[in-house]
């Protein structure tokens, strides 16, 4: 008997217009949105349909934005196919959030309270400590853990994401990402593509962020999935 995954996209996947279709055509997208939108304090909607792309990739608010989108993607492939029941939720990162509401382990409203807050926090880290993230195409997890190992440039750069055999995502300040990139190019990297996002994402410069998170975290009820 087959087994059906969903798989929720994480930053780096938005684009100015992201939901539109959904939105105009349905109220209970309309009202998903408009619950997003007192949850998180932001302008959402008018972020994700008219942008600019800078102010709606900024982590403060990409990630309430991008999530809201996830819930009414996931709202209406139900509404679509009411007997549809997954095997399996998953997510890329911040898509975890909309898989854990997917699976019935958030409400919809504290998914929105939790990935503001992240937002918040961890914006408040990439401002301090800015930084970025790059992926990088040819080399292999064990080549580029070898590749770090011997890295001795300047700045801060870590593996944050294995997201495929030949396709690794490296995160962390300016001159780190551009020392390694280097390094990669020399080593036989095919291409390497700056990611679409505001902050380095899974490094030590948003470690900042997971205490006052955590403590978020504690007052939110996780359900049984």
């Amino acid at each position: 008997m087959k087994k059906t995954a969903i798989l929720f996209p994480g930053q780096g996947s938005q684009y100015i217009g992201m939901g539109q279709a959904l939105i105009e055509a349905d109220q209970e997208a309309a009202a998903l949105m408009e619950m997003a939108e007192e949850v998180s304090g932001f302008p959402l909607k008018k972020l994700c349909l008219e942008g600019p792309i800078e102010d709606l990739t900024r982590v403060l608010h990409l990630q309430p934005a991008l999530t809201a989108i996830n819930l009414i993607c996931w709202q209406q492939l139900k509404k679509a196919l009411p007997d549809f029941v997954p095997a399996y939720a998953g997510g890329h990162s911040l898509g975890e959030y909309s898989a854990l509401q997917a699976a019935g382990v958030l409400s919809a409203e504290d998914t929105m309270t939790l990935v503001t807050k992240r937002g918040e926090f961890m914006e408040r880290e990439g401002t301090a400590n800015p930084g970025g993230m790059l992926a990088v195409l040819g080399l292999t997890i064990e080549e580029i853990d070898n590749l770090l190992k011997s890295y001795t440039g300047a700045g801060v750069v870590v593996v944050a994401n294995h997201n495929a055999e030949q396709q690794i995502i490296i995160s962390g300040d300016q001159k780190g990402l551009d020392g390694f990139s280097e390094m990669c190019r020399e080593n036989g990297a095919k291409k390497i593509v700056a990611l679409k996002v505001s902050v380095a994402n899974h490094s030590p410069l948003v470690a900042g962020a997971v205490e006052d998170f955590s403590a978020c975290m504690a007052k939110i009820p996780f359900h049984t999935p």
